[in-house]
């Protein structure tokens, strides 16, 4: 078994999307390409922490063994908490590790080469491979956890739903809950920005079609279930994009909302209704000859936007660079009309030219800004910002990047913030990464076919009104230990500062908070006394996915926030760091909680491991949590927890010997009985509409097949007048609730309360309360029912038919353990039996061949022992499955007289959704 794992950022390899068409394997068969049966994704956000978990099942068509692609754009800022396969009967389970010189099976990480932007926001792609054999199938389970950062005003819960491909049962599922109560909650159209060939839906003015919101103050369930058909209308390629939450919380105290649960507690400190503070801001604009086109104009365009928002408070100048430092003014400037116009101007006369010198550039930024501070007496508190864009490397002047690092960090001396912009691929996005993580600010990436003005004045609304600076929020160190970082630079209004700790003493009965901050004129200074009980959030809400009584606590979701910061701090520390011991140090302690708390870090490794827990296990009703691990994965707030539907295995091509027992052609039904190995083959000579009952079993399993019969024109010089042929196959299911399904060579009807039609000729999956109707292009149509009863229909079209043919359909029984032994019908009432030739000529043996269809007389007529019966027989040979393979069998006569219960005329229903009680009552029913 081929295995690659890998999380890739921005590699032409992962493209983000799950499956992309060119992973799929080489194939001339369309048909061939691997069947994703199910997508779905549920979220449960507990206090802007979420739980997110990924369940994908795919199916290998193929004749041969193919490579299956499992992929998954999740948010850069994510730690992947777990990741299991199922291929076939086998389980591999994820276990995190430490990273080791060679990774074997393990996950390589490729950080900071490269990041998949969704807008703002940074993502990275998730992928696995594998090679399944012919026929199998596979189920990907992946878990990743995430802290929502609050941007302008609203925190943004996004799933990537890139399945490539329409997919029968696609499910997105999000539970929210806020304890301080939801202000606001919003799910905003599909986006998708970056991928080829997507598209959107017909309204892109509300919610995707077919989303549901159900909420009260606390509390809120979004779900996305789109039909096939509403699939096709948002993106035929399967590209649906990303499905965003969008949502704030009340705010009510000036010091923030502190929560606390079993001895951890998270600080939430978002403050309003405050004066902004003024900003001293210099641009500085990569010119350099690299910007040549859209990528220079755009970032005109924005900063033209951007000048006009400024406040008359606030001071600026702006800085050209490549080659050369071209400064607009020798001093920064207060903002008035006059001076945004003449910004303007100067900004639209750059021209682009020359080399990259980003040291040069920085150093006389932060010169403005240091001296005018200087030599300015500021009676008003202000925030001094670099806003910093470039789509290169540096080339020209101090080309070393920890040099530039260096002069950078001692000429600002922690008192200039600087927030740094990278367009395209060619920059070098981790010098801006540090640049701004040592510098107090915030780094972004636009790739160059995205819209660079829109992200430079997105990201600048983050950071345009500064409300706070030398933020400090203490806590008596005697009652708190291990609290995340305290002190804060500054606050923008629309963002949250988030701290995080344990408590020395889980009974104690309040936590001293104090605020200090400078704020326009003033420090401000909060001071209060939180209240800490015994806190635990609602009845009903936690919802453990650990399995009860293993004498455990259930999981904490503020315990790992708190450990999902603390890693991301000691992370970012372990980046800025220049002192080896102390990155070796920080490297340490960020890799033993991510051990701990099982997150994928650059210092772990996802190994997958052959687990002896049977695959039924991981697919009881518990759902995944057995697959993903109790620790990493909240079920659900409300409701039954994700239930995977059942695993087929049986195949979805007419090639395939599913069963013999069937019932094809004109009709031809055949009988397997595999404990004898001996078949049995009859004919039913019926009238063009009767309505043959094929599998009765309505009292029992609740599953009844009727097929109703079309008529042909018998072929010329033939012993038949007419031919007959099943063109419709009915399947009514009573357990656990109706459905009806009715079955043609064009089209698939399923009314499981919702009604829902398919075409024969494209390859679905559907699936709803135990039933799953898979449809493979003009060839079959695949029923399971409850995961133990499965029925394969096939289809038989002609190009060019004769008289005597018809567009029509095979019935075969695929797997009938669900069906009790009460089964009756004309297949039905011999699933549970068994057979035994009583007389056989000993001039037959397994080497002989002989004529398909012999005379009657050419061979001694046999007994058949079956079901108390004595059936005389002749032995034939048929072809089953499309022709494709010819079989022995034993043929009873007469329209299996003495073979089937009563006479043929018994196993007729008055119509297609007939079902009966019992064989020979002489009553039915309807469903």
């Amino acid at each position: 078994m081929l295995l690659l794992l890998g999380l890739c950022l921005g590699l032409p390899l992962c493209a983000g999307s799950l499956g992309e068409a060119r992973s799929w394997g080489d194939t001339s068969e369309p048909k061939a390409k691997p069947l994703m049966t199910e997508f779905s994704v549920k979220s449960t956000i507990i206090s802007r922490y979420a739980f997110t978990t990924v369940s994908c099942r795919m199916l290998n068509r193929a004749s041969e063994d193919q490579e299956i692609v499992f992929q998954m754009q999740i948010p850069a800022a994510a730690f992947i908490t777990n990741f299991t396969m199922l291929v076939g009967d086998k389980v591999y389970q994820g276990e995190i590790t430490e990273k080791a010189k060679k990774n074997g099976d393990k996950v390589k990480e490729k950080r900071n080469k490269t990041t998949e932007d969704n807008g703002e926001k940074g993502t990275e792609t998730f992928r696995a491979s594998v090679v399944i054999p012919s026929k199998d199938k596979a189920v990907f389970l992946l878990s990743y956890e995430e802290l929502l950062q609050r941007r302008l005003g609203k925190y943004e819960h996004i799933i990537s739903v890139r399945p490539q491909q329409l997919v029968g049962r696609l499910t997105v599922e999000v539970n929210l809950l806020e304890r301080s109560g939801l202000a606001s909650l919003e799910v905003l159209p599909l986006h998708n920005s970056r991928q080829k060939g997507s598209g959107r839906g017909e309204d892109d003015s509300g919610p995707p079609p077919s989303t549901v919101v159900n909420q009260n103050e606390t509390f809120a369930q979004v779900t996305f279930k789109p039909t096939v058909v509403q699939q096709a209308k948002i993106a035929q390629n399967g590209i649906l994009g990303d499905f965003i939450l969008r949502y704030d919380v009340n705010r009510d105290k000036s010091i923030g909302d502190i929560q606390v649960l079993n001895g951890y507690f998270v600080h939430y400190f978002a403050p309003k209704d405050l004066p902004p503070l003024p900003k001293n801001v210099v641009f500085v604009l990569d010119s350099s000859a690299s910007m040549v086109g859209t990528k220079l104009r755009q970032t005109k365009d924005a900063l033209f936007t951007i000048l006009h928002d400024l406040r008359p408070q606030d001071h600026f100048n702006v800085i050209g660079f490549s080659n050369r430092i071209k400064v607009w003014k020798d001093h920064l400037v207060s903002v008035t009309p006059d001076s945004v116009r003449d910004g303007k101007v100067y900004i639209h006369h750059m021209s682009p030219t020359g080399g990259t010198d980003i040291n040069g550039a920085l150093q006389r930024a932060i010169r403005l800004l240091n001296n005018y501070v200087a030599h300015n007496d500021i009676e008003d508190r202000s925030v001094s910002l670099i806003i910093f864009l470039t789509d290169g490397k540096p080339t020209v002047g101090e080309t070393n990047t920890l040099k530039i690092l260096n002069n950078t960090k001692e000429a600002t001396r922690g008192q200039i913030c600087i927030f740094t912009i990278g367009i395209g691929d060619d920059v070098d996005f981790k010098l801006l990464e540090k640049l701004s993580l040592e510098n107090c600010g915030l780094t972004r990436r636009v790739h160059d076919e995205d819209d660079a003005g829109s992200q430079l004045i997105g990201f600048y609304d983050e950071i345009r009104t500064p409300l706070l600076s030398d933020i400090r929020i203490d806590y008596p160190p005697s009652l708190v230990e291990h609290a995340t970082r305290t002190l804060f630079p500054n606050y923008f209004n629309g963002s949250e500062i988030i701290i995080a700790g344990k408590l020395v003493d889980r009974k104690m009965d309040q936590l001293h908070v104090e605020v200090t901050a400078s704020n326009s004129k003033k420090f401000v200074i909060l001071k209060t006394d939180v209240p800490v009980g015994p806190h635990k959030v609602g009845n009903g809400v936690t919802g453990s996915s650990r399995p009860k009584g293993d004498g455990k606590e259930d999981p904490n979701h503020l315990e790992r926030l708190w450990s999902h910061l603390t890693t991301k701090e000691l992370l970012s520390s372990w980046l800025q760091s220049d002192d080896e011991r102390e990155k070796e140090q920080l490297r340490q302690k960020a890799l033993a909680l991510a051990m701990n708390y099982s997150f994928l870090i650059p210092f772990t490794s996802l190994k997958l491991k052959k687990s002896a827990q049977p695959m039924e296990k991981l697919e009881d009703t518990h759902g995944m949590s057995a697959a993903i691990g109790p620790e990493t994965v909240m079920q659900s707030l409300r409701g039954a927890p994700l239930q995977p539907g059942p695993a087929l295995k049986e195949p979805y091509t007419p090639r395939i010997k599913i069963s013999k027992t069937s019932v094809d052609g004109d009709p031809h039904f055949v009988v397997d009985f595999p404990l004898s190995q001996l078949t049995v083959c009859f004919n039913i000579d019926g009238e063009p509409g009767d309505i043959l009952r094929l599998v009765s079993d309505h009292m029992d399993s609740g599953v009844t097949v009727n097929g109703e019969l079309i008529g042909a024109p018998a072929p010329a010089n033939g012993h038949k007048k007419q031919r007959t042929y099943f063109r419709t196959i009915t399947i009514l299911v009573n357990k656990p609730e109706r459905s009806y399904l009715e079955i043609t060579p064009s089209r698939v009807i399923l009314d499981g309360g919702d009604r829902l039609v398919l075409p024969c000729n494209q390859s679905v999956v559907v699936g709803s309360r135990g039933l799953e109707v898979s449809v493979s292009a003009n060839a079959n149509v695949t029923v399971t029912i409850q995961g133990t009863i499965a029925f394969v229909i096939l289809i038989h079209l002609y190009k060019k038919p004769a008289p005597y043919q018809r567009d029509h359909l095979g019935f075969y029984i695929s797997n009938s353990k669900g069906l009790s032994g009460n089964c009756h019908g004309l297949l039905g009432q011999f699933l549970n039996q068994d057979a035994r030739v009583a007389e056989e000529p000993a001039r037959l043996s397994k080497n002989l061949t002989s004529p398909p269809f012999p005379k009657a007389g050419e061979r001694p007529e046999t007994v058949l022992k079956v079901k108390g019966h004595q059936v005389p027989v002749v032995w034939k040979q048929r072809k089953i499955y499309n022709g494709e393979e010819q079989i022995d069998c034993w043929f009873a006569r007469n329209n299996a007289d003495k073979l089937i219960d009563g006479k043929y005329k018994d196993y007729l229903a008055a119509h297609p959704f007939d079902s009966e009680t019992a064989f020979g009552l002489g009553t039915s029913r309807a469903l």
